[in-house]
């Protein structure tokens, strides 16, 4: 069986679907962390997550054009796209670091620590709905000195780097 795809098509292809992988392996560790680790995450965190939940099918959606053969101009579109929410992934990942090293401050109503939950005398099963998630301005978990959002940053100006590498590579 021959391969019908020319490099001109493999290439871009190739990208889009490390990209979509990369993306949903990202954003599914934040997941991770979140469900079995026991991290619960702030307001900033979960728009973090944003870019890669669209930008993972986006690839996806971009890797089947190329292999499709579809113009190859509409996968170079897509990994622009997609190389754009990285550099907003980018933003917010800089930009919920800087909150928590206290560089410039957060969102007003992502900034409240949670205290001790009053169950009104009703139970605990009542008291769930007041839920307070924890503060934008204290990591809960730092790896070699990074927070998550500081390596969710590095990982939106890769993956930023691949896609626009992809999208601008000449064949």
């Amino acid at each position: 069986m021959s391969d019908a795809t020319t490099p001109a098509q493999r290439g871009p292809m190739l990208t889009a679907a490390f990209l979509a992988v990369a993306m949903a392996v990202t954003v599914g560790s934040a997941l991770a962390f979140q469900y079995i680790g026991g991290y619960i995450p702030c307001k900033l965190c979960y728009e973090q997550r944003i870019p890669y939940y669209v930008g993972a099918p986006l690839m996806l959606l971009a890797a089947l054009a190329a292999m499709f053969k579809l113009p190859g101009w509409l996968t170079r579109v897509l990994l622009v796209v997609g190389g754009l929410l990285m550099v907003y992934g980018l933003y917010l990942g800089v930009f919920h670091s800087g909150v928590e090293w206290g560089w410039w401050p957060g969102p007003t109503d992502c900034t409240n620590v949670a205290g001790p939950v009053d169950t009104g005398g009703k139970g605990v099963l009542d008291a769930l709905d007041k839920f307070v998630p924890p503060s934008c301005d204290k990591a809960a978990l730092r790896i070699l000195g990074l927070s998550l959002a500081g390596w969710n940053a590095i990982a939106s100006l890769i993956l930023a780097a691949v896609a626009f590498r992809g999208a601008f590579k000449r064949t």
